[in-house]
């Protein structure tokens, strides 16, 4: 039976997500490294403040996915696949995402992706949320 290494983080710059019944990030060391990170929402800081303006919470939901990672000593190109749920998804949503998405990775360094329009999400005002896989190492 192999040992596994998992690391749980919550790092202190966004809300406490223990009383809601998950981690933030799991970081899994055996062989490969991989970290599975829950669903970044644009909420600001440790009160979890949202804009009203889909673009910021789009540029802030990937700030806080960076964050998340960078907890785990992982970067974006580390990312190998994202769900995003976006509220009343339309084509211009959409072009915003991507403009965004194109600045966060480069091309050669894009992750796989399912996107699921939904009517709404767990907070009032929630626009987006971002879930990660990444990894590094040899499979």
């Amino acid at each position: 039976m192999h040992k596994t290494n998992t690391h749980r983080v919550n790092p202190a710059g966004i809300f406490d997500p223990t009383p809601y019944g998950f981690s933030h990030s799991i970081k899994i060391d055996n062989p490969l490294t991989m970290c599975f990170v829950s669903g970044q929402s644009a909420g600001m800081g440790l009160t979890h403040e949202l804009s009203p303006d889909f673009s910021t919470q789009v540029r802030h939901a990937l700030q806080n996915l960076r964050m998340q990672l960078a907890a785990q000593s992982f970067l974006m190109q580390d990312v190998v696949k994202i769900t995003l749920l976006i509220v009343d998804h339309t084509p211009e949503k959409l072009a915003i995402w991507c403009e965004e998405a194109s600045l966060a990775w480069e091309e050669d360094a894009l992750p796989t992706s399912t996107l699921i329009p939904v009517q709404q999400l767990v907070l009032p005002g929630m626009l987006i949320e971002i879930d990660a896989i990444a990894q590094r190492g040899a499979f």
